[in-house]
């Protein structure tokens, strides 16, 4: 489930939100259920779910439970209203499509429309108007809107689909991350032999060795300078000693260079490395608004590292949809207790 703050993008037909979704979360959904919820007939909320396979019993239930979860989380938003879409043939999107709009309705969700898109028509489920809602569907091209152009322009992006989304993140260090990590272990073993006696079990200089790694590479990766294995292998390492990870959290917000920044790190570094760079990319993908890469980065850390607790932490802030604005003006306060009512639960939510 993809949360996400967006530019004003003007709506005024079934095609025109069609057109706007894979820009709402970043990439075309292809077998996918998404609400979009409005206020004020602007959009504040968009999730996104796999739809269901076959339709037997145990399908069902499942179907049941996440169009509940959808729904409670889209009632949380401030939402007024809402429009559910489902991507796919009928015979799976119907049923998903019904089940979403009995929970919306449940939870005093107002649902506006409901609508099918396959194979480059559209259909509404409640619209009954052959004039405008033909049985055999409406014909629509997404270059014929002025959304995707809009879009652009405010500097969205739509990837082909969510595979292409998850490329962008796939490692590219491979051996040469390996061995940089075990020079950084080496390196990381001397800096601990010469720490001095006072200084308990090395941490005031894991610490100290920790924030001038980040500043180093922070300064060089912002400048356009390309960071080397060892820069990147020695910062990660340093993170693994959670006084450093915080420090480099309580810097990272939702700008380019942030999201920038920990992907190239999550990228080039050894695997069992990647909790730290991947969790902060995670933090600040949430923060820029983009929700769905920020599932993506959590997914290759859980993959590692299952227990990684601020990983579970952004996790849950996805799964309940909690908007970005919960956190303006960060890193104000503490940075490592979330927001009230954003405690971890479950790690359970829709892709």
């Amino acid at each position: 489930m993809n949360s996400t703050e967006i530019p004003r993008l003007t709506v005024r037909s079934p095609a025109d939100l069609i057109a706007a979704v894979p820009y709402l979360l970043g990439f075309h959904p292809s077998d996918s259920v998404v609400v979009v919820a409005f206020s004020a007939s602007r959009v504040v909320f968009v999730a996104r779910g796999d739809l269901p396979g076959d339709t037997d019993h145990g399908e069902a239930a499942g179907r049941l439970t996440a169009a509940g979860h959808l729904a409670a989380v889209t009632a949380q938003q401030g939402a007024d209203s809402a429009t559910v879409i489902g991507y796919g043939p009928a015979a799976r999107v119907t049923p998903a499509l019904d089940a979403i709009r009995e929970a919306l309705t449940k939870v005093g969700m107002p649902v506006l429309d409901a609508l099918r898109v396959t194979d480059g028509r559209w259909w509404s489920y409640l619209c009954t108007e052959p004039e405008c809602c033909p049985p055999e569907g409406t014909a629509y091209d997404p270059e014929g809107s002025a959304v995707p152009a809009a879009a652009v322009f405010a500097g969205q992006v739509a990837l082909p689909d969510r595979a292409a989304l998850v490329a962008q993140l796939a490692p590219t260090g491979g051996t040469a991350a390996r061995r940089a990590a075990e020079r950084a272990e080496q390196r990381l073993s001397e800096l601990l032999a010469t720490a001095p006696p006072a200084d308990l079990l090395g941490a005031r200089a894991l610490r100290a060795a920790g924030v001038a790694a980040y500043r180093a590479a922070r300064r060089r990766h912002d400048r356009g300078g390309q960071l080397t294995d060892d820069e990147i292998a020695w910062l990660g390492l340093l993170l693994t000693h959670l006084p450093v990870r915080d420090h480099a959290w309580e810097r990272t917000d939702g700008r380019d260079e942030d999201v920038a920044f920990w992907t190239e790190l999550l990228r080039r570094i050894a695997p069992h490395l990647i909790a730290a760079p991947g969790a902060l990319l995670a933090f600040a993908a949430w923060r820029a608004g983009q929700g769905a890469l920020a599932a993506v980065a959590l997914e290759r850390v859980l993959a590692e590292h299952p227990d990684y607790s601020l990983a579970l932490l952004i996790d849950d802030l996805l799964r309940r949809g909690v908007p970005p604005s919960r956190l303006d003006g960060w890193p104000a306060g503490d940075p490592s207790t979330p927001p009230r009512r954003v405690r971890r639960r479950s790690r359970r939510r829709p892709r």
